[in-house]
């Protein structure tokens, strides 16, 4: 049973806003609109404010209303909230074990590139 204080669980959708506001900063639902239609060219403007409205409501996002235009940014960082996450995929798909999780990662999902990154960080820690 999750604690009454948690964040939810963002959607699909919830967390596209959340990687935009990330990377804006606060940012009005005009300046969202405009970052979205970048990469979803089809993404209405009342789409997007209806979503931060909602995202506010449910605590995923904090709003400034001191000015005429909201100003919408995400209640919690983002290396915070990729952690909730990911603590509870490792819990609900892998059985608890971090191990497995990096393990099917590195299957297939990493490029050579990638794979020698990781490597030097590993190679680092051991030092």
């Amino acid at each position: 049973m999750p604690e009454p204080t948690a964040i939810p669980k963002p959607t699909a959708a919830e967390l596209e806003m959340l990687r935009l506001l990330w990377q804006l900063g606060p940012a009005s639902a005009k300046q969202v609109h405009q970052a979205a239609v970048a990469s979803r060219p089809d993404m209405a403007y009342a789409t997007v404010l209806r979503l931060l409205q909602l995202m506010h409501t449910k605590g995923l996002l904090t709003r400034d209303e001191s000015a005429r235009a909201h100003v919408y940014a995400p209640a919690q960082p983002q290396d915070s909230l990729q952690t909730s996450l990911i603590k509870e995929l490792i819990h609900k798909a892998f059985s608890g074990s971090g191990k497995e999780l990096v393990l099917a990662a590195l299957r297939g999902h990493v490029s050579a590139r990638e794979r020698a990154e990781i490597q030097a960080i590993l190679d680092q820690e051991q030092k």
